[in-house]
This record gives C-alpha cells, structure tokens and sequence, in this order.
C-alpha cells in the first residue's frame, strides 16, 4: 500500500509538471516543434544533409535573431508590434553603405557600420515614435504604412547617393548604388566566421557560429537586464497598465517614445547582422516585406500584443526559421526537387509565415 501511495504522489508530481510546462510552452510550440521533429526523422530517411540543415538553421536564427528582438520593445511600451520596421532596416544599410564607401573591412567595417547606423535610427525612431504619438490606437496599421513609404522614398536616395566606389555603383552611367552590394572583401561573415567550430555528427558535419549566436545572445542579456531596471520597469507598467503607471507618476509618452527608439535600433544593428550573414546588402524594395518574418517568429514564440519577453523571441526564432530552413528542403526532396517542388515550398513558405501572423492577431491577449 505504501508502494502504490508513492507511484500515486510521483504520477501525480509528473503530471503537474507536464500540466505547467504546457501552459507556459504552449499547445501551439509544442505542436510545431513535433512537426519539426518529423521533417527531421524524414530527413534522416531521405538521407538528407542534416549537419547542414541543423548548421543553416542556427546561422538563420542568429542572423534573424536581433530583428526579432526589436519587437520586444515596441511590444512592451503598448505600441504593439512594430510593423514599421524598414525606417531601422533603411538606417543600418545607410551606414553599411558609408562605410563601405570608406573601404573599411573586418570588425572595423562592420561596427562603424553600426556607429554610423545609430545616430540616424535615434533621429528616425523620435520622428517614428513622434508620428505614433499623433496616431494613438492604429499604430500597427500606420506603421506597415511608414515602412512602405521610408522603403519607396529611400529608393530616390540609393540613386543620387554621393557615393563613387566603382563596386557599388552601376557600371552603366557611373551614379546610383546597384540593386545589390558584395560584402565579401568588407564585413561579410565576419561574426559568423568568429569563434566558429564544426560538430561532427556521424557522417555529417554541422557548423555552429558562435560568433554570430554569442552577440545575438549579448544583445538579449541587454535587453533583459534593461527590463529589470527602473525605467524598463516603467516601459512594462506602461505596456500592461497605462491608467496604473500614470497614477503611478510614469510618463506614458516617453517611455512610448523609448521603445519605439530602442526598437528602431535593434532594426539598424540587426539588419547588419542579417547582410554580413547573408553576405550581401539589399538596397532598394528588399527591406520592404523584412518586418513579417520577425513578427511571425516572435508571436510563435508566444508573445501577445501586449507583452513578449526574451524567451519568447529565442523559442520562437528557433521555432520559426528552423521550420523555414528545413521545411523546403525536405518537401522539395520528397517531391524528388521537382519544378513543382519548388513551387510547393515557396507557397509553404508563404503560409506559415503570413498565416502565422493572421492566426496570432485573431488571438489578442491569449496565448
């Protein structure tokens, strides 16, 4: 009897476990990361790459990662999710441009990049937090707006921009940046390449980026200890409570006017990461869809229109680009890479990115 009582109180134990790991990981992870896994065991069975798959999509977490991240801010102060992303992104490539111009390479290519990105993304994040301020309650919809408008507008700049290094300008007529600018002798890969090593698992070889996931991760530490702080206490009153935190004496406007700010810099930074990744910048109409991914991972990963954390951002991001990453090329290899394999993966693509998004909305304040 005193057997049966104890196998009793450990079920009991294992399932009250089970129960709070399920309502803080959530049905919805939990059905994407069993998905996940049987894209692996297919995988497997095809006799795919997997040191590929598994190495590609820890590169696309941390070279998506800090665009993720700038969700959190925008999210937290009540501004809610920042579709308005691209005025960050545009203020990154203009200071990844200027200092190639400056045929500055390696690390000091790439974080004068960022010195001359920040300035511009404070400027624009006060003008962006600026015009929310005026349209209070649609700040989602004004923003997507904003983003289509700064990428349009940026494209007159690209063609008179004052730069004349021969690599980034059309070769025909000698003015204009091109559509799309090598990094490969600057900046490119430099954090990828930093600290990287390889994991040999069985047959296969799967390379991890330290470099590129260690400042992925310092930049959450950041952001986490920025939220324990005095005023990122203030910034989460404000985004749970705004009758409370002004009773409070919290100045609602500025703490809007900081997340949008801070948002529109972790925009900058990322979308540095995301070119020496990727190992090019796309000038032009490319940053102009760039805002969806970072949202579709980081309301996978959990977060509401109200509140998103930091563990919200690194499970969705490796939920979400891990899907992406292995999904197509395991749907195209069943399909044996057939044109309409490639079809098929692309709408795929397209699905889970949007219909995330579309599902998430309809859940305001659920998980």
């Amino acid at each position: 009897q005193a057997q049966a009582q104890g196998a009793a109180g450990f079920l009991q134990k294992v399932g009250a476990a089970v129960s709070e790991f399920m309502k803080w990981y959530g049905v919805p992870r939990l059905i994407i990361t069993c998905f996940l896994l049987v894209l692996i065991i297919l995988a497997i069975i095809y006799k795919m790459d997997l040191g590929s798959l598994l190495g590609d999509s820890l590169t696309r977490v941390g070279m998506n990662g800090l665009l993720v991240l700038a969700m959190v801010p925008t999210i937290t102060c009540g501004v809610g999710l920042n579709f308005g992303l691209p005025v960050g992104i545009i203020c990154g490539l203009v200071g990844g441009v200027f200092s190639m111009s400056m045929d500055l390479t390696g690390f000091t290519g790439f974080f004068v990049a960022i010195a001359l990105a920040l300035p511009l993304s404070v400027i624009a994040g006060w003008l962006y937090g600026k015009l929310l301020e005026k349209v209070a309650g649609q700040e989602m919809m004004v923003g997507t707006y904003v983003g289509f408008s700064i990428v349009a507008g940026m494209a007159i700049f690209w063609l008179t921009a004052p730069i004349k290094n021969p690599s980034m300008i059309f070769a025909i007529g000698g003015q204009g940046l091109r559509y799309t600018l090598t990094l490969q002798d600057y900046f490119g890969g430099i954090l990828n390449n930093f600290l990287a090593f390889d994991i040999v698992i069985g047959k296969f070889t799967m390379n991890v980026p330290t470099g590129l996931l260690l400042f992925f991760g310092l930049f959450c530490v950041l952001l986490y200890l920025f939220f324990r702080s005095r005023t990122g206490l203030a910034m989460l009153a404000v985004g749970s409570n705004p009758q409370y935190a002004a009773s409070s004496g919290v100045n609602i406007r500025r703490m809007r006017y900081t997340g949008v700010i801070m948002s529109t810099v972790l925009g900058a930074i990322g979308i540095l990461v995301y070119a020496q990744s990727y190992g090019f910048l796309q000038l032009y109409n490319a940053p102009l869809y760039m805002a969806f991914p970072a949202i579709a991972a980081i309301l996978i990963g959990g977060a509401t229109l109200r509140k998103a954390t930091i563990s919200q951002v690194i499970i969705g991001s490796v939920l979400f680009f891990t899907l992406l990453t292995t999904a197509l090329p395991v749907v195209q290899t069943v399909l044996d890479g057939s044109e309409v394999g490639g079809g098929i993966s692309e709408i795929a693509r397209m699905i889970i990115q949007n219909g995330t998004i579309l599902y998430a909305l309809t859940r305001v304040g659920r998980r």
